[in-house]
């Protein structure tokens, strides 16, 4: 008889963690369930780890398949998923113990709807040696699908809100994940996007009020890398402007951050990566320039590689009368305001 729910551990050269992940599978107080990991290519000790909890609990399977990252990795498992509901768990994280049970309590009223069951968290501080150093509280609580879409467009360190709906505190019908698959071509914020392209497709979110799921920062995280994370957002918003464009006007906010940043550091291709998706008029230096269009961005930018920074980030006369040429809209030189 098939198992109810799916839960798809993920899983790339992270073997030391993997026997608390799927422990805290096993003991979950709903038991009809089945623990799938999934072996992405590892060249560490997963494969052995896995084997060991497949003798202690027949509920787990495994199954390997070539590095192809965290998007195939999840999309293979839920093509071995049998279970009607699905939970994807990165092997470095864990679950409460009365996750699954408790959110599918919240079932009534949507027994015949696609819906998203979203948690709380907490975010699991690590330090070098893999000790625990710290546990922050992440509280979402019920958001409309406009708060939660224009959240998701926003990065973290943004907003003062956490991430409303990462994988691990999720659990969602498998129809879902058929439906949508995760988007394998994506360098990163695979689940952010996925998260995003449901509730864009107005498929219900649920919030469950638990802390669900933990989920471990390391200093290792790639997400610690700021090069990094500023290309994830580039091509986050390159999907974004491509597959739902109308959600860009939620994104601006967050792309004038990367531009101001672009300009600020004199990043020629940071500011190409954001300034080709944001509408005008927009503002630059602490909001002391308005910028009406294109042309007009692209001389502050033009500007800013060849003036120091006192010039346009501190006051004097020189400054001001920079900031007072750039604020106004280039009417000699541009056909209209939209650059």
């Amino acid at each position: 008889m098939a198992a109810l729910v799916s839960i798809i551990v993920n899983c790339y050269n992270q073997g030391r963690y993997l026997d608390r992940s799927v422990k805290s599978v096993l003991s979950q107080t709903l038991t009809d369930l089945e623990c799938i990991i999934i072996d992405d290519g590892s060249t560490d000790n997963t494969r052995q780890i896995s084997e060991s909890l497949m003798i202690l609990d027949s509920r787990v399977k495994y199954y390997f398949q070539e590095n192809a990252g965290l998007a195939s990795a999840r999309n293979f498992g839920v093509s071995k998923a049998e279970g009607k509901w699905v939970q994807c768990l990165d092997a470095d994280d864990w679950i409460h113990e009365d996750k699954t049970r408790f959110q599918l309590d919240h079932l009534a009223g949507y027994e015949d709807r696609e819906v998203v069951f979203y948690s709380d968290y907490d975010r699991v501080l690590i330090d070098p040696n893999e000790r625990i150093i710290d546990h922050q509280p992440n509280i979402i609580g019920t958001l409309t699908q406009e708060e939660l879409i224009e959240r998701l467009l926003t990065p973290d360190f943004l907003s003062s809100s956490p991430h409303p709906a990462l994988q691990q505190a999720t659990l969602m019908r498998k129809s879902i994940f058929l439906k949508y698959p995760l988007q394998e071509g994506l360098k990163a914020m695979v689940d952010r996007y996925f998260a995003l392209e449901i509730a864009a497709e107005d498929i219900k979110f649920v919030y469950t009020p638990l802390v669900g799921a933990f989920y471990t920062k390391h200093q290792s995280n790639m997400t610690n890398d700021w090069n990094h994370l500023v290309n994830s957002y580039a091509d986050f918003y390159e999907r974004v402007a491509s597959q739902h464009p109308k959600l860009m006007q939620f994104c601006q906010k967050s792309l004038m951050f990367f531009v101001n940043e672009a300009i600020k550091e004199k990043n020629q291709t940071q500011f190409e990566q954001f300034a080709k998706f944001v509408q005008f008029p927009i503002y630059l230096s602490d909001g002391k320039i308005k910028i009406w269009g294109r042309s007009s961005l692209n001389l502050a930018f033009i500007i800013r590689r060849l003036l120091p920074t006192t010039l346009l980030y501190e006051k004097g006369s020189l400054s001001q009368k920079i900031l007072n040429l750039l604020s106004k809209p280039l009417t000699r030189w541009m056909p209209s305001k939209s650059g």
